[in-house]
């Protein structure tokens, strides 16, 4: 029988508050454990707040905070017997800057591996410095990774994530805290439907609900179909199921190995035929 997961997406209004982060965080993990998920998913720089928007810059920054309420998060992980996705920074020895990262929190709360942020905005690489490597992990026998918000510009890493058999990514956001609906609002949901199904993932997409944010967080299906997202504006959290016995529309299958192997056709290639040859008759 095949292995499912349960994973609560959750979105809050991020601030420059750790200890607000942090209550908020802990509050949806009671509500996660409650409703019977595995994982729990926050948004990008979920707890520490995003530097550049919601604080300044790192000058003063309280670090002893931000690693006691990751404590005391992890902690309650495992209390819960949650798996835990969380958002936050990293900070590296001077002068070095942070990583941007997601910890991955196991049941027995304890930091199994970090996910660095890959392609940073023009924005974030005055505070942040960029990651490196790719993580995956087994959860329930599902085969997942963490990718975060700008990251989704470059189709490439999700094709590597293929190559790698990931079955589910979860993925985090902060497009918040803007005037009103702006080029995000038709491009990050969408883009990411595009590599749900280019690449036949489940993906989690959260995004902080601080308004105003362009768009929510959303669930999505391996034919790039939505099947769940919340109040746009609105803290909330919503569970669903990643079901890899579940069949979806794919009219790539049987194609999509060529493409990935650099064969972009999926004909016999050439043709000994002129008239396939010349360009330029009718």
């Amino acid at each position: 029988m095949t292995s499912t997961l349960r994973i609560a997406t959750c979105q809050f209004a991020v601030t420059g508050s750790v200890q607000h982060n942090a209550v908020a965080i802990r509050r949806f993990l009671q509500k996660a454990a409650k409703a019977g998920a595995d994982a729990v998913h926050f948004s990008e720089c979920a707890l520490s707040g995003y530097v550049g928007v919601d604080f300044p810059s790192f000058e003063g920054y309280n670090w002893s905070a931000l690693r006691e309420e990751t404590l005391r998060i992890m902690a309650l992980a495992g209390e819960l017997g949650l798996w835990v996705v969380l958002g936050s920074t990293h900070p590296l020895t001077p002068p070095h800057r942070p990583h941007n990262c997601l910890y991955l929190i196991s049941p027995k709360g304890k930091i199994v591996t970090r996910y660095d942020k890959r392609f940073c905005t023009s924005g974030d690489l005055e505070h942040f410095t960029p990651g490196n490597r790719f993580v995956t992990f087994d959860l329930n026998g599902v085969r997942c990774s963490l990718l975060i918000c700008f990251d989704l510009r470059f189709p490439e890493l999700y094709r590597q994530l293929y190559k790698q058999d990931v079955q589910c990514v979860f993925q985090s956001f902060y497009n918040a805290r803007q005037m009103g609906p702006s080029v995000h609002t038709n491009i990050m949901r969408q883009t990411m439907q595009c590599h749900a199904a280019t690449n036949y993932f489940w993906v989690s997409m959260t995004n902080s609900s601080h308004p105003y944010s362009p768009y929510p967080s959303c669930f999505i299906q391996p034919d790039g179909v939505i099947a769940g997202q919340l109040r746009p504006n609105r803290p909330g959290m919503m569970v669903s199921t990643v079901d890899p016995g579940k069949n979806f529309y794919d009219p790539m299958t049987g194609f999509r190995e060529h493409a990935v192997a650099g064969k972009l056709t999926n004909g016999p290639g050439d043709i000994d035929d002129p008239r396939s040859m010349d360009l330029t008759v009718l």
